[in-house]
């Protein structure tokens, strides 16, 4: 008979690249997300309803419920406290001395996670000067522990717990290079400023913001840039990079 692949959290101190693997006792029945966005109303009169404008995403949620149980010990002498197994998670919400903050936790249990199938963002394919795709696909769940909860249901005779459930919710944590990254912000169809960078050339910049390197002549003929040769550029020069206006971003 195969044995169910186990789950397991992953654990690393802030700032260090060291990380400690606890296996849960036993998988998780169930768990649950939750994602939602902060969106303002913009209300104009006369209008059905507010226009929505979209502000920020929120931090993703993981809830789940762990269970943990020591009575093949016994309930006698030999019985071993719960304890021993439950603190691993208890303390993962606890202050770490050196970074002054709680670890971040990585929940993984196999590559089929919520989210390893989201759908990279393609325009039509007679648009194409719009190639950008995000790169938001995960195989797990990293984040903070905001709250642990634990529930002791049973006890030995001399008061020792022996089995008992554990709600943990992680609150999802991801830095600022790390989201910059997925999210390729490039918005070709924006008006955006460059300093130039030592070894950069157009074509690099073109693929930068419009993720279509072949589209370097539109920043070499854009007029406030004085471009006479696109192939002799001074670093720390401030380059208009246009908008390109097609259809699709209308």
């Amino acid at each position: 008979m195969t044995q169910p692949k186990k789950a397991m959290l992953e654990i690393q101190a802030h700032g260090t690249q060291e990380k400690v693997c606890y296996p849960v006792q036993h998988n998780p029945k169930e768990l649950s997300l939750e994602k939602g966005v902060q969106l303002a109303e913009i209300n104009i009169p006369g209008l059905d309803a507010p226009l929505q404008q979209f502000i920020r995403g929120q931090a993703e949620k993981l809830t789940i419920e762990l269970f943990f149980d020591t009575t093949e010990n016994g309930m006698g002498e030999d019985a071993v406290s719960v304890t021993k197994e439950t603190d691993k998670i208890y303390q993962l919400v606890k202050v770490e001395s050196s970074s002054h903050a709680p670890p971040i936790v990585n929940f993984i249990w196999n590559s089929h996670f919520s989210g390893d199938s989201l759908l990279k963002f393609t325009p039509p394919p007679k648009d194409q000067k719009l190639k950008g795709t995000t790169n938001q696909l995960r195989h797990s769940f990293k984040g903070v522990v905001e709250s642990v909860k634990q529930n002791f249901t049973l006890f030995n005779p001399d008061g020792i717990p022996l089995r008992a459930t554990i709600n943990l919710v992680l609150r999802e944590f991801r830095t600022l290079e790390e989201q910059m990254a997925e999210l390729k912000l490039n918005s070709p169809d924006r008006t955006h400023s460059h300093v130039l960078k030592a070894g950069e050339d157009l074509s690099r910049i073109a693929n930068n913001y419009y993720d279509s390197p072949a589209d370097w002549r539109h920043i070499a003929d854009q007029p406030n840039n004085g471009i006479e040769d696109p192939r002799r550029l001074q670093p720390g020069s401030v380059f208009t990079v246009p908008a390109i206006i097609t259809e699709f971003s209308r």
